[in-house]
């Protein structure tokens, strides 16, 4: 930091004592002589103004007393000085502080007042201009840290936001490729031990199988390079409900016993409604891949006759025995899934169904902007 301000706060202080000194030639014996050198001093303290505030507003006053007992005359230049100490007062206290500082400098000017006999305006005149000034100096500076401080913390939430939409956005990705990658998967292991059973009883049966497998995978491939799209920003087509038929489709020539059923009004529903609907019954259907192998799915697609939402039901029945070549989830579809749904302000649930098998059953908004809780 430059010392430069100091220095030429200093010499301005400084330099009316010295000349007024250097042409004064009534000061005479020690005791004057003293006062003289208190006056030059609490001139020159102002130079420690940044540096020393307290110190200086301490000591500086304090030595501008001593010509006033001791001689000689101070004279008019002594206002200036004491005008740069109201200001300082001013400008380095704040709050309740400030009123402290405001009562110090009216209480110094009444004992200056009192020992000097002194009857005139000029030491008011001089010191309240500078006291305002030191006011403002300080608002001005207090303005400026708030401002400063309150740009770190825009800054800081910046930040936190920017993580937070990461954040999310890896989460977004993670539940997609869950979806994608978790249910061809599921299909391809489940046909694959189907084929290899088959493979020497029933050819037939295990050619089926394999082309089952090709069809998943060219599945799963289409899917990705469809998020891929979705990321680097290129126009996709919009999904939209009949793609479940398709899905449904899929399921049954991999194995499943599945049926779909659509009621009530379907139009209206958005493409994001549509996808979270598909991504709903693929990992049901997954799932039951997975655990429940052989049992009958049902799949319900109902939309109120309003339009303004859709219900998202899969119910499949209990397993008739434990799954001939289970395959093992990540126990994230579900949590995903709910994740999802909450942010379209629906409704979700999994859990044991009432015939003892499982059901997954979603209710939200199907238009854009709309969250509609049911």
């Amino acid at each position: 930091m430059s010392r430069l301000p100091e220095l030429v706060v200093g010499i301005a202080a400084l330099a009316p004592t010295v000349v007024s000194v250097a042409v004064d030639d009534s000061v005479h014996g020690p005791g004057q002589w003293t006062g003289v050198t208190c006056l030059m001093l609490g001139a020159l303290l102002l130079a420690g103004w940044r540096t020393f505030p307290l110190l200086v507003l301490i000591a500086g006053p304090t030595l501008l007393l001593g010509p006033l007992f001791l001689g000689p005359d101070p004279g008019s230049y002594v206002l200036v000085v004491m005008t740069g100490y109201a200001a300082l007062a001013a400008e380095r206290f704040s709050g309740r502080a400030a009123w402290w500082a405001g009562g110090a400098c009216l209480a110094y000017l009444v004992l200056i007042y009192g020992v000097s006999g002194d009857r005139s305006i000029g030491p008011i005149m001089l010191t309240l201009p500078g006291f305002l000034a030191g006011t403002a100096l300080r608002l001005r500076r207090e303005t400026g840290e708030e401002l400063a401080e309150r740009g770190l913390e825009l800054e800081l939430e910046r930040e936190l936001f920017t993580e937070l939409t990461v954040r999310n956005e890896r989460a977004r990705i993670a539940a997609e490729l869950h979806d994608i990658v978790g249910h061809a998967l599921s299909v391809m292991v489940v046909q694959a031990a189907a084929g290899q059973r088959l493979v020497d009883r029933a050819p037939d049966a295990a050619s089926a199988s394999l082309s089952v497998i090709a069809q998943s995978a060219r599945q799963g491939r289409a899917d990705l390079q469809r998020l891929i799209d979705l990321l680097v920003g290129t126009d996709v087509a919009s999904p939209d409900l009949a793609l479940l038929e398709e899905l449904v489709a899929h399921a049954a020539r991999g194995g499943l016993l599945v049926t779909l059923r659509f009621e009530g009004d379907r139009d209206g529903v958005d493409a994001g409604a549509a996808h979270l609907a598909y991504r709903i019954v693929q990992e049901s259907l997954t799932n039951a891949l997975r655990h429940a192998q052989g049992t009958e799915v049902r799949v319900l697609v109902r939309g109120d006759a309003g339009g303004r939402s859709l219900t998202v039901r899969v119910e499949n029945d209990p397993p008739p025995g434990p799954a001939t070549h289970p395959v093992v989830g990540g126990g994230r579809g579900l949590v995903g899934l709910r994740e999802r749904v909450d942010e379209l302000g629906g409704t979700f649930s999994a859990g044991p169904g009432a015939g003892g098998g499982w059901l997954v059953e979603a209710t939200f908004g199907v238009r854009a902007g709309r969250a509609v809780v049911t």
